[in-house]
């Protein structure tokens, strides 16, 4: 499939509203594979903008994650430009906008139980809309009323769920469990009992109900569960502090989520002869910009910043190339 047919797999936050800045901020998610059944479609691949790039900025220190982190890197880029916690980015409360207000990201899935895992099914590639989101909300709603839960429809998929339990929740990126076992990313069960108790009754909810029985019949696949992610809440003055224009490349992200790894080398050819090309004549010219780099635990970032003799000298001896960033992120 190309890149372009791939059903797309939002973001937890939207970079749209920022103001244009002067200082270009570029994000490329999962710029780099490691999972060596998949290196063979690096061979041919030519990334000279990236390539002019990264030996005419300097790089920053290495942002270190682990490979249970429940923030993924570009998630964690975001968040610290944008001043929130990059462990846990309250991204549904910057979307609700009103201070100290607890909520999350409620996605709506399908989960498939198999003998030894249960998977997240990809959420893109489930079929809903308006009229089938109001549906399932009266039937929701009511339950997640008894447990202080208010339930808001952003999108048919993903919803709003605010309360007061939402405060100091600790869940786990959606990019974390996409076509993944879902048990080993869920919140601790001593400190989310609520969730888990939630999480069982609306299976059993769903399980049998007319709504999943109607999208049976006509060849679709029932929602049978939810996933919380963003969550927390935000200050006024965290509210109100600007957010500076970032530019996320998402065709690699897409593609890596999916494991489609012909689109993942497409995406990047895209990448550089499009937003790393302007973004080389930029630098070109004198402007002043930060390229991030991420993988799946580890973010690498270079950026317009005066260099000493020495890293000049090092720069010609040993340049820095996009073939050797596979192993560090």
């Amino acid at each position: 499939m190309p890149l372009s047919e791939l059903p797309v797999f939002p973001l937890p936050f939207d970079t749209a509203t920022a103001p244009p800045a002067a200082h270009h901020h570029v994000i490329v998610p999962y710029a780099a594979l490691n999972n060596e059944s998949c290196q063979h479609v690096l061979q041919g691949l030519a990334l000279p903008q990236l390539e002019s790039l990264m030996q005419a900025l300097s790089p920053l220190e290495l942002d270190e994650g682990a490979d249970d982190s429940t923030t993924p890197p570009h998630e964690r880029a975001v968040a610290r430009l944008w001043g929130l916690n990059p462990q846990a980015p309250a991204w549904a409360a910057l979307a609700n906008a009103q201070a100290d207000s607890p909520c999350a990201w409620f996605s709506l899935c399908h989960w498939t139980a198999g003998a030894d895992q249960v998977r997240m099914d990809d959420p893109a590639r489930l079929p809903l809309d308006m009229h089938d989101a109001r549906a399932l909300h009266s039937i929701l709603q009511p339950w997640f009323a008894q447990d202080g839960f208010t339930l808001t429809i952003v999108q048919p998929g993903r919803w709003l769920i605010s309360g007061a339990a939402l405060q100091a929740l600790s869940t786990a990126s959606m990019d974390r469990v996409l076509l993944r076992d879902v048990t080993a990313w869920l919140p601790d069960a001593h400190t989310a009992r609520q969730l888990h108790r939630l999480h069982s009754e609306v299976q059993m909810l769903l399980y049998t109900h007319a709504f999943n029985q109607d999208r049976s019949e006509h060849g679709l696949q029932p929602i049978n569960a939810f996933w919380l992610h963003g969550a927390g809440s935000l200050s006024t003055a965290q509210l109100q502090q600007p957010r500076p224009a970032v530019q996320v490349l998402d065709g690699l992200r897409q593609a890596t989520l999916r494991q489609h790894w012909p689109a993942w080398k497409q995406a990047w050819e895209q990448a550089d002869a499009g937003p790393l090309a302007e973004l080389a004549r930029h630098v070109a010219a004198g402007g002043q910009a930060t390229l991030t780099l991420c993988g799946e635990r580890h973010a690498r970032s270079y950026t317009t910043a005066p260099r000493s003799l020495l890293q000049k000298i090092r720069n010609v001896f040993s340049p820095q190339r996009f073939a050797g960033l596979h192993q560090a992120l």
